[in-house]
């Protein structure tokens, strides 16, 4: 099942998919159904549709969010992100069934995907309702280089996906959810509301997890993290960090903050004068 949302290029239809078998799960779960984790064979790169158009970072055009054509930019960009969140997370079922793990581990990836398919519908009803679609500009073509690089690396996925990407999301939505609200747009305001209640699980999965993980293996988890983030996580995190919302999801301050760069660590001592 996992492969196949992975192998759906349509966007309303692969979040379809994934809703429909988080459905069946859930289903077979309640009803104490003794389900066989076994392994399978996913693609290396999920399927996208023809469009959007996928270009390196450097080459999105760079839009103010302050205009209408701004907010149009960053809602598709979200929905992007979405997309590419819910193949991240039935990827990590589909990848790694050769690792044993408790029945929990699915229970909270298989949620996550649905939910991070409601997401991408979300959004993609915002931006429908103010005349555009995912599709109708370029995206960001690096979104998948944190699951290509971490393919043979479990610990690894753990460390960069949930609990350095989707924590990155806790950062940045709240000043996301103002731009909104200041141009009075309520649909695109419920919709990150929403998003952002709902990653706060994501990243504390990934949390539990990967000390789940290292507790099983006798390894420290604050200095795993620190080598696997240097090791796949191209550049230095950015501040300012959410760290209330970090913290809910299990992310201690000590974690990311030896991994920040320059500026945020300056500006965390500016704030603390």
């Amino acid at each position: 099942m996992a492969t196949e949302v992975l192998q759906t290029a349509d966007g309303r239809e692969k979040t379809a998919l994934s809703k429909s078998y988080a459905e069946m799960w859930f289903t077979a779960r309640a009803a104490g159904d003794t389900i066989k984790i076994s392994t399978a064979n996913p693609p290396l790169h999920p399927a996208r549709p023809e469009k959007p158009e996928l270009l390196s970072p450097r080459d999105v055009p760079k839009r103010k969010p302050g205009s209408e054509a701004g907010r149009i930019a960053l809602l598709h960009a979200v929905a992007h992100i979405e997309l590419n969140a819910v193949d991240l997370h039935w990827d990590i079922i589909a990848r790694f069934g050769h690792i044993k793990m408790p029945i929990g581990f699915y229970d909270d990836w298989v949620k996550s995907a649905a939910e991070e398919s409601k997401h991408f519908n979300l959004v993609c009803d915002c931006l429908e309702a103010i005349g555009s679609y995912y599709g109708a500009l370029p995206a960001h073509a690096g979104m998948w280089r944190a699951a290509e690089d971490t393919k043979d690396d479990l610990l690894g996925r753990l460390a960069v996906v949930p609990m350095v990407l989707e924590a990155r999301g806790l950062d940045v939505t709240p000043g996301m959810i103002d731009i909104f609200a200041k141009a009075n747009a309520t649909q695109a305001v419920d919709a990150l509301k929403v998003i952002y209640s709902e990653e706060v699980a994501h990243v504390a999965y990934g949390s539990k997890w990967f000390n789940f993980m290292c507790g099983r293996n006798n390894l420290d988890p604050k200095d795993v993290f620190h080598t696997l983030v240097r090791k796949y996580f191209k550049g230095a995190l950015k501040a300012p960090f959410n760290e209330e919302k970090r913290a809910d999801a299990g992310l201690p301050p000590d974690f990311y903050w030896p991994l920040a760069d320059q500026m945020g660590v300056d500006l965390r001592l500016e704030g603390s004068k």
